[in-house]
């Protein structure tokens, strides 16, 4: 299996994160994305290749002109105001407040994030529009003819919206992706969310359209981040009606229940005739993530990757989450060599 990988992800180097009401250091860091790729290369998993530029045009089929103009000038805004330190926001447009964009960056932060957990840093943008390179390389790829491709993503994307930034993402580069082979002449492309927290951003850019299924394994929205997407009876809205599926469980989760519902969301899948599969793969539904509460082990990943696999479908791969950084490497290769290997 192709790997698709750039050493621009480093730029992504935040510092700190607001988390259990404390700014503590960045749980989403380099070493992430560094012990992946050393593990696809301990096992040989296939050839290793720098993205392609496709430019901000693809970006921009799924993405707004004015939040990727926002995230293109951010930091050098916020060195202007006379800040060297991360940029995190001051607030958050809420539902008493109107839905209107400042002019100053502290507004601008606040009007386009989801968090204060995703610090702006000096190589924020290079590494997201990295990223997003990568996914659109692996999508080119896969439309070329390829059974599967490993879009190795840092930053994540899943959180992030049309215009809207957090939970570690910037730009959705499954969706990027997704969007990416629709132009490229699929009807109908799935994606099937595996990370740990609901990919609400996905959900709300596709959630209107019938030609992309979304399919997502969470941990419940009662229960979790990001708490305000990812309930049951969300199914999809206009020409989108049942093309959403949200799979929410509890905290505690084990690989039985969680493969209940991947077999679920795999029949699905398959019934609705997709042309092509875009997995968001978070590996935080490991036992020992830090941050999330499932208790999937390392053999489980291989396990649903040969499920996965029996979709039969062209597959990209795209790296999510995942938090327990000394295990991240083997669970994501895991997924993938037991897909290969079904």
């Amino acid at each position: 299996m192709l790997t698709v990988y750039s050493e621009e992800h480093r730029h992504q180097d935040g510092r700190a994160e607001l988390i259990n009401g404390q700014l503590l250091p960045c749980f989403e860091m380099p070493r992430r994305a560094e012990m992946i790729l050393a593990r696809v290369r301990e096992v040989g998993l296939g050839e290793v290749l720098p993205p392609d530029d496709h430019g901000r045009g693809p970006i921009e089929r799924v993405h707004r002109r004015d939040f990727v103009d926002f995230l293109a000038r951010a930091w050098d805004d916020w060195t202007a105001a006379g800040r060297s330190h991360d940029a995190l926001p001051l607030c958050w447009p809420t539902r008493t407040l109107r839905q209107v964009c400042p002019e100053t960056i502290d507004g601008r932060l606040s009007y386009y994030s989801l968090d204060a957990g995703t610090p702006i840093t000096a190589g924020t943008w290079r590494a997201a529009y990295a990223s997003a390179q990568v996914a659109l390389t692996g999508a080119s790829r896969v439309a070329g003819g390829a059974r599967a491709v490993f879009a190795l993503c840092r930053p994540p994307g899943h959180h992030a919206a049309a215009d809207v930034y957090g939970g570690y993402c910037f730009f959705n580069n499954a969706a990027i992706a997704a969007q990416a082979l629709r132009d490229g002449g699929a009807a109908r492309v799935a994606i099937l969310d595996v990370d740990y927290h609901h990919g609400n951003g996905t959900q709300a850019i596709f959630y209107d359209r019938g030609d992309v299924l979304v399919a997502n394994l969470h941990a419940d929205p009662r229960d979790e981040y990001p708490f305000f997407l990812g309930y049951a009876e969300e199914t999809g809205i206009g020409a989108g009606e049942g093309a959403n599926l949200n799979y929410p469980m509890r905290h505690g989760t084990g690989f039985d229940l969680w493969a209940e519902a991947l077999d679920n969301a795999c029949r699905k899948i398959a019934a609705w005739r997709a042309d092509a599969l875009v997995v968001s793969l978070g590996v935080d539904t490991y036992e020992g993530d830090p941050i999330s509460r499932f208790r999937l082990r390392s053999p489980d990943f291989v396990s649903y990757g040969r499920r996965i696999a029996r979709l039969g479908l062209p597959t990209l791969f795209v790296m999510e989450g995942g938090y327990a950084v000394e295990a991240i490497g083997i669970n994501a290769v895991n997924v993938l060599t037991g897909f290969e290997g079904e």
